[in-house]
């Protein structure tokens, strides 16, 4: 009897442990995965290396995940799409260099910036374009629905026959075929490119008269509470250096930290 009444305790003991083990896994099982849209053709914010979507923006929204407790599962989808998902609630937030503006933010909630980057207009080298009111009467490549179509439509007109409006991240390739005199994009993409094609003979003319600084914005359906959650992850990702180190890692420069700082609210 004595034998039994041991084993029986025994067995109690271990199917206490194992529920105890079992209830841990579980918690660790119910970390809430936020569903994060991207559109990866622009190197190097989002794109797809070896099947795999990778880059700066990447490597934030996963570190910012993380610290405010959620995995992260990134999807690329394209660039329309990424809206409608965010729009219709079916992805909890999208992350694809996508600039603040206040159309945007009637239909979408944003985070606070995490980055800042300007306009600037990439050129052959023989171009006699020298500044953004050089772009009249010249046929310009911009990416469809990019806040580098809405620069060059205030400059020349938002139904002008000379802006190329273009799908699928491929802006440059009319440039080097000669379909267009120019790009008008991100300063930071259109450096990168340049510094990856050596060999184009291609220059940047940039116009800070013509195109103003421009604050990119993690994007969420309207009245989500991920927005708040995200903005005190990215204040304690820039005080701990993480930021810094990831910026570092994709674009080999120092981020102006005092800048980004003054955007938190």
């Amino acid at each position: 009897m004595k034998k039994i009444i041991l084993i029986c305790m025994v067995l109690s003991l271990i199917g206490i442990l194992v529920g105890g083990c079992g209830s841990s896994a579980s918690k660790t099982d119910d970390k809430k995965t936020i569903k994060v849209v991207t559109y990866a053709k622009w190197n190097p914010f989002e794109y797809v290396d070896n099947g795999k979507v990778v880059g700066f923006d990447i490597d934030l929204i996963n570190a910012l995940a993380a610290d405010a407790g959620y995995d992260c599962n990134v999807q690329d989808v394209g660039w329309d799409p990424m809206f409608v998902q965010i729009k219709d609630k079916s992805a909890d937030a999208a992350i694809a260099g996508i600039t603040i503006t206040d159309d945007r933010k009637q239909s979408y909630d944003f985070s606070n910036p995490y980055f800042v980057s300007r306009q600037s207009i990439v050129i052959k080298d023989n171009s006699a374009i020298q500044n953004a009111n050089d772009l009249v009467g010249k046929v310009i490549a911009v990416q469809s629905g990019s806040t580098g179509q809405d620069a060059v439509e205030k400059l020349i007109g938002k139904n002008d026959e000379h802006i190329k409006k273009i799908k699928g991240g491929l802006t440059y390739i009319e440039l080097l075929h000669g379909t267009a005199e120019a790009v008008v994009g991100d300063d930071t993409a259109n450096k990168i490119f340049i510094q990856e094609n050596p060999n184009e003979k291609l220059k940047i003319i940039e116009d800070k008269q013509n195109f103003a600084p421009e604050y990119f914005g993690i994007m969420f359906p309207k009245g989500s509470e991920l927005a708040a959650k995200m903005n005190e992850s990215l204040k304690h990702i820039i005080d701990n250096g993480k930021y810094a180190e990831l910026y570092q890692k994709w674009f080999k420069d120092e981020p102006n930290l005092d800048e980004l700082k003054d955007l938190q609210k």
